[in-house]
């Protein structure tokens, strides 16, 4: 039986939550990401430079590290794309970080697809915002009106348009082998560009039913550079992660493994602390399904570092 000192009053625990939150809107302003804007570059980026691939970058400034690239076909060829690996617990979590499609790029991106096995894609992007084109529309977009991308034919099997994503199931086939690969394309549409979603909610329960469709393979995610949203909801994804596994959690250093296999990863310090944001609500939201008193099942406290 737990005594009376083991039982927190929530409202104690709202205030003290929300005071964390506070003291980390100011510290991070201040210094933690001030620090990770300090991190040099760890790799060079010779491939995405070459004068044969600069094309194929939608921005000239934002390149993949060699060693973190992925590369496709029997030749290696370049797509700016990269691999993104972090460990929670005794499970490694496995992505693909890349900038929205270009229509140059629209053949090499379902390749890498392909051959990654990747079942799933997450766009945190518009097509166009405030005017600019931020991503092709790679996708096929009716049913029983198949994609043709040359070695691939992409066909529309099912859709459904939810209030703040939509959700495209999309059969893909080599042409040449008749083979056949599944994917389902997840398309989050509450997201200002350099901005932050003004519901973490609804980013939160995108994130869970992309870990409940999710089976084999990386995770693809792009937004149009392949670092902002990209990053927030990789990091987003971790923390949920560590929360459900009781393990500890250290926001900087999620973001700092990130930015060592892509450079720049999480832009903008609204977009950083936007991370603290959904952490913090996670955690309010599982002490009021506890109702008004909580007894820890766990004498391990998440860990704010």
């Amino acid at each position: 039986m737990h005594t009376h000192t083991e039982i927190i009053n929530i409202k104690t625990l709202k205030v003290i939550l929300i005071r964390i939150f506070l003291f980390f809107l100011l510290l991070g302003s201040c210094c933690l990401f001030q620090a990770l804007e300090h991190l040099k570059p760890s790799d060079n980026c010779l491939v995405g430079k070459a004068p044969e691939n600069r094309d194929k970058n939608r921005y000239r400034d934002i390149l993949p590290y060699d060693k973190t690239r992925v590369a496709i076909g029997e030749n290696q060829d370049y797509i700016n794309a990269s691999y993104i690996r972090t460990q929670v617990g005794a499970e490694e979590f496995f992505y693909i970080s890349c900038q929205g499609p270009l229509p140059s790029t629209v053949q090499a991106f379902w390749q890498m697809i392909w051959e990654n096995k990747s079942d799933v894609i997450s766009m945190m992007t518009q097509e166009i915002e405030r005017g600019r084109i931020k991503c092709h529309k790679y996708w096929p977009e009716k049913l029983g009106v198949p994609l043709n991308t040359g070695r691939y034919q992409l066909h529309l099997e099912n859709q459904q348009y939810l209030e703040y994503f939509h959700i495209k199931i999309i059969r893909m086939v080599e042409t040449e082998t008749g083979e056949t690969h599944f994917v389902r394309h997840l398309k989050f549409t509450h997201w200002p560009d350099h901005g932050v979603p003004h519901c973490s909610e609804q980013l939160v329960r995108f994130i869970r039913y992309l870990r409940a469709v999710h089976h084999k393979g990386p995770v693809t995610v792009h937004c149009s550079a392949g670092i902002g949203r990209t990053g927030v909801l990789i990091c987003t994804d971790i923390i949920l992660s560590l929360i459900e596994r009781d393990l500890p959690i250290n926001v900087s250093d999620i973001v700092k493994e990130m930015r060592l296999q892509r450079h720049g990863m999480i832009q903008t310090k609204e977009q950083y602390l936007f991370c603290y944001k959904v952490w913090l609500e996670v955690l309010q939201g599982i002490l009021q399904f506890h109702g008004n008193q909580w007894q820890p099942e766990s004498p391990r406290d998440h860990k704010v570092v």
